[in-house]
């Protein structure tokens, strides 16, 4: 590897390709330093309004998974140094970075781990031949003669390739097809978190950053979606680079690498990597140089925004009829035209995965609520209620339960009108909508649990208990179809905006970009950093096909297939201390109602337990997905020994059965409470989603069966009435505030 780089990234061309991404970063960060203003005082002036959201009726939780593990288990990991397949102990902690450590020892040990991957802008392959034609793709011309050895050998038939376009990639393998699902689903849920990398409440960085990449990107005449905009601000500066740099890198280097085809596949995947992190670390000096002059120089900008925010709103509205009067007629005849006519097959094309999901994440709460509810029943009643709901507290987080749900959006396509509106990947959408999903998902359990908690301090019995989870569980659905209809009302709009308004903008600027300039001089030069002409254009042309989207939706409420509220529809607050319920300590289920608390004896013993101690069992790492025959975190059986060799799959394969036999048994069926097509089923479960298992029913008597059936979602308006595991070690590396794509230890 280091002959390869040494001869294809020497001082000259590394000096080259350091000069090349400052130009590129010099040009950005000057987009992203006037963008800056822009959404400060965006930020500043919806404060003042107070224009916002309608009014939740779920809550959210804080920190939903502080110290807890998703998943673990062994991967066999080939090494590409040695060539060579060893078995590695690895984790995905609360953060979402694959941890790959060199055994379970060091692990236990505490020594630090080999690597932590933060996946962010990869994908998921299961299996060679997908992960050939990327690789084939890439670079051009290097496609292996059919019978010829692969650029890999995978010892098993159940790969699992995380691949990147210009960062390493990585490979593992499993033993059966069971395994490969589970962590294939696991690893989905670690891409969809990771590229979801920039945090929601950054009201001012956030924006400004994702409006720049748009510009830069509009500024080299790129409109249309970005497959890359995914991670945090440094990988996604990093992709913008590459995807610049790299055409150029690789037409300069492709004719110069030797060997067959395999091999010039496997230099370019090397050498691509290196730039990637060269890139990486240039960016992140950079963007954190200009984002720390730009926190200094906030203060006197806030303090300006205050002073001034009816001259600057009334100098940006004076602008706006300016460019309005200029351009509307031409953003008009272009929306008719060409938009307006194709609204609503998008919408309906975005509505019927959606609302599937959604539905599906309704008949999973449903379905784990009433199960637990049976198992208190026919098992133990309140002593067995801490334990249930511990495991329910973290179904939104749980991938294999939430698979079900995440699967519903795959289907969704464009069809024609992807090529048309230059949509490069509905995966951006896709992943949105996944996002929103296990976020209804984490705030219907938290309500849920809020408000059972809040029961259990009458002392119920356990016949009252099943009826208190019954009903407040029909009145978290009430709360749940309310809120999710709101939140994929405006997961529509948005998407409609982000397809349409770029295609728009794409139509528009042979006409009307070369106009903009002479509207400079209407700015004034004290509010030059906060109205800039682009901007306020873009608004124009948005509100010119915003009506057409708000109409189409709003039409689209009332059809009863997609389960939406009507926009007359208003669900007034009515559990108005149910926001204050959520303001007290997060509930520990397993210290307060579990059989033995966090670490054994009786009740008594746990209220006289040191305080030291009490805060010692809440740092202790819990795994969301657990063996459920077990009742521990999952984990395969200690390794065997690494395969001598690369080309050993006879001895790998032996390694691999000895281990399948010991580790603990695969995960088959539900666990127990842990988490234009075709016309969507009426509002309601699915029979087989609503039935609970055969055997807890049989043993339930027929009176306790009444209600059992989930509560059909509703487009009227509603009002209300209020009347542990074994311990780990605590993981000390973490991706999020880890440097790279990766960090290799």
């Amino acid at each position: 590897m280091g002959d390869v780089l040494s001869t294809h990234l020497d001082d000259a061309r590394r000096q080259h390709i350091a000069e090349k991404t400052g130009k590129i970063l010099t040009e950005f960060l000057r987009f992203y330093e006037d963008q800056y203003g822009v959404a400060l005082f965006n930020s500043m002036r919806h404060e003042i309004e107070g224009t916002g959201l309608p009014q939740a009726q779920l809550l959210w939780r804080k920190v939903p998974l502080e110290e807890r593990i998703i998943f673990s288990g062994n991967l066999f990991q080939y090494q590409e140094d040695n060539k060579k397949w060893r078995n590695r102990f690895s984790l995905v902690p609360h953060n979402y970075g694959l941890v790959l450590y060199e055994n379970k020892v060091a692990y236990e040990r505490q020594i630090p781990p080999r690597a932590v991957i933060n996946s962010a802008g990869y994908k998921i392959l299961t299996s060679l031949d997908q992960y050939l034609e990327l690789v084939g793709n890439s670079l051009p011309g290097t496609t292996p003669k059919s019978g010829s050895a692969p650029i890999l050998k995978c010892p098993t038939q159940f790969p699992l390739i995380l691949w990147h376009p210009s960062a390493r990639h990585y490979y593992f393998c499993m033993m059966t097809e069971a395994e490969q699902d589970k962590w294939q689903a696991v690893l989905q849920d670690c891409v969809r978190h990771c590229n979801n990398g920039i945090p929601e409440d950054s009201k001012v960085e956030g924006p400004a950053f994702t409006d720049a990449i748009r510009m830069y990107r509009q500024s080299k005449e790129l409109y249309g979606t970005w497959e890359m905009l995914c991670g945090n601000e440094v990988q996604i500066l990093s992709n913008l680079v590459m995807e610049e740099l790299g055409p150029e890198l690789k037409a300069e280097l492709a004719p110069r690498l030797k060997g067959k085809p395999q091999e010039r596949q496997r230099q370019w995947i090397q050498i691509s990597d290196a730039v990637y992190r060269m890139v990486y670390e240039q960016a992140k000096a950079r963007f954190e140089a200009v984002l720390s002059k730009l926190q200094l120089a906030r203060p006197a900008m806030e303090a300006v925004i205050r002073t001034d925010m009816d001259q600057i709103i009334t100098s940006k509205e004076h602008l706006a009829s300016k460019i309005r009067a200029s351009i509307l007629p031409k953003a008009e005849v272009c929306v008719r035209n060409h938009v307006q006519p194709y609204i609503p097959s998008i919408l309906e094309a975005l509505m019927v995965p959606t609302s599937q999901g959604f539905t599906e994440v309704r008949d999973v709460f449903f379905k784990e609520v009433t199960d637990m509810n049976l198992n208190v029943i026919n098992e133990g009643g309140i002593d067995k209620l801490g334990e249930y709901m511990e495991k329910l507290s973290q179904l939104a987080y749980h991938p294999l339960k939430m698979h079900s749900c995440y699967e519903k959006m795959e289907p969704l396509r464009l069809d024609g009108l992807q090529q048309r509106f230059d949509v490069s990947s509905m995966s951006v959408f896709k992943q949105r909508a996944q996002i929103h999903m296990r976020e209804q998902m984490d705030n219907a359990v938290y309500t849920f649990e809020t408000l059972l908690h809040q029961e259990l301090g009458k002392g119920p019995t356990k016949e009252e208990l099943c009826k208190s989870i019954q009903r407040i569980l029909e009145r978290v659905l009430k709360k749940y179809d309310y809120d999710s209809s709101t939140v994929r009302k405006r997961f529509f709009r948005e998407a409609l905006l982000q397809i349409t308004i770029p295609f728009l903008l794409k139509k528009l600027a042979p006409t009307c970009k070369s106009e903009l300039s002479r509207f400079q001089e209407l700015i004034f030069e004290d509010f030059a950093r906060f109205i800039l002409v682009e901007n306020t254009y873009e608004e124009v042309v948005l509100q010119t096909v915003m009506k057409d989207i708000l109409q189409a939706v709003k039409e689209a409420a009332v059809q009863r297939k997609h389960n939406l509220y009507r926009d007359s529809v208003v669900m007034h607050n009515s559990d108005p201390n149910l926001h204050l319920l959520a303001e007290g300590a997060p509930i520990d289920w397993g210290e307060e109602y579990g059989d033995s608390g966090a670490g054994g004896g009786d009740p008594g013993a746990q209220e006289a337990a040191p305080l030291s101690e009490k805060r010692r069992r809440a740092k202790q790492v819990v795994s969301v997905v657990q063996d459920e025959d077990a009742g521990l975190p999952f984990e395969a059986a200690p390794e065997p020994p690494s395969p001598s060799s690369p080309d050993s799959v006879t001895e790998l394969r032996g390694l691999l059965t000895r281990d399948l036999q010991a580790e603990s048994p695969p995960l088959a069926g539900p666990l127990l409470n842990g988490a234009p097509v075709q016309e969507s089923p009426q509002p309601g479960l699915a029979p087989e989603a609503t039935s609970p298992p055969a055997s807890p029913l049989r043993q339930l008597p027929s009176e306790k069966l009444v209600g059992l059936e989930p509560p059909k979602p509703s487009d009227q308006e509603t009002g209300e009435q209020v009347s542990s595991p074994g311990s780990r070690p605590p993981i000390h590396t973490t991706t999020e505030d880890s440097a790279g794509v990766q960090t290799e230890f």
